[in-house]
């Protein structure tokens, strides 16, 4: 494969801080709708962010997860406690994400602390999802191994006839985390790569320092 062939031309269109204002999280919501509404497809979700965490040793791993709330505590995630991601969290609660909207020629990294969520915020989400996602998540002990995937089906099967039609519990190893953002960098694509990064990182006073980097 030609690596070197491979190559995006960006659009022109600038970032300047003022347009993002003063508050990232009010910024990051408005390059999310936008990113929304000009989405290429049903296929793409915008919403989809790197997730990276790190153990006591150092030991990096990355994934996607969905992003699923953005409000005045952080930005919001879900997933199995027990897994990697979440053992790891309980070591190191540093994290850091990113979201990528190609289409816009747009990024947008965050750092920060995660704690878990309440356990009703947990129990809301849960019982929003698909009944057949609820079993799923309720039968999958995430990053262990598995002999095989019918073992797993069979006990999705199982768990489907003993919940009948009624609620699925929401298990204890499951629920929401906040990431609680002390750095945000905002990057816009430019031309002959000459790109926009804006970075707010927090002062011990709370307020947002907002800076342009270099690209």
């Amino acid at each position: 494969m030609d690596f070197q062939a491979i190559r995006k031309e960006y659009e022109d269109r600038g970032l300047e801080p003022e347009q993002l204002g003063s508050d990232p999280l009010a910024a990051l919501a408005a390059w999310m709708d936008e990113a929304t509404e000009q989405s290429p497809g049903r296929w793409f979700e915008p919403n989809a962010m790197s997730l990276a965490t790190a153990d006591r040793s150092g030991n990096v791993t990355v994934r996607l997860v969905l992003l699923k709330g953005i409000q005045s505590e952080g930005i919001l995630f879900f997933t199995n406690y027990d897994s990697l991601k979440g053992k790891q969290l309980a070591d190191n609660p540093r994290a850091a994400v990113a979201l990528h909207w190609p289409y816009q020629g747009r990024q947008v990294r965050i750092e920060g602390v995660t704690e878990k969520t309440d356990r009703s915020i947990s129990e809301a989400y849960f019982h929003s999802r698909p009944v057949g996602s609820q079993l799923s998540a309720s039968v999958s002990h995430q990053s262990s191994r598995l002999a095989s995937r019918s073992e797993l089906e069979q006990e999705k099967q199982t768990l489907a006839e003993r919940v009948d039609g009624g609620p699925v519990p929401l298990p204890d190893n499951w629920g929401g985390y906040w990431l609680r953002p002390d750095r945000f960098e905002f990057w816009q694509g430019r031309s002959d790569r000459l790109h926009d990064r804006v970075v707010y990182a927090i002062d011990p006073d709370g307020t947002w320092e907002i800076m342009r980097l270099a690209p």
